[in-house]
């Protein structure tokens, strides 16, 4: 008899996780669809194209990296400056 409520209160937790986590997913998946929507708004009100490639034109011609792969050799690349390209690694004895 104890294992049979043991088994069902262990079956309800489960059960109450799962909804939770449901619906913070959904919680998530709303919040994400609002943003995206006032992206979109905000960049139809600009007059500006939405989308991934029309993102990605813009973060590369803002950055002004000259460096387009399969264009030249990456030992040519040379970054922007104040760009952090070697980091130095300590051992924390």
């Amino acid at each position: 008899m104890i294992d049979t409520i043991s088994r069902f209160l262990r079956a309800v937790a489960f059960a109450v996780l799962a909804l939770v986590g449901m619906v913070m997913a959904l919680a998530f998946m709303i919040s994400t669809a609002i943003a995206v929507g006032i992206l979109y708004i905000v960049a139809k009100v600009r007059g500006k194209p939405f989308g991934v490639r029309a993102y990605w034109s813009q973060r590369q011609t803002t950055r002004g990296n000259s460096f387009r792969p399969g264009s030249a050799s990456s030992s040519s690349f040379t970054p922007p400056r104040g760009e952090v390209i070697d980091v130095e690694v300590r051992e924390i004895r």
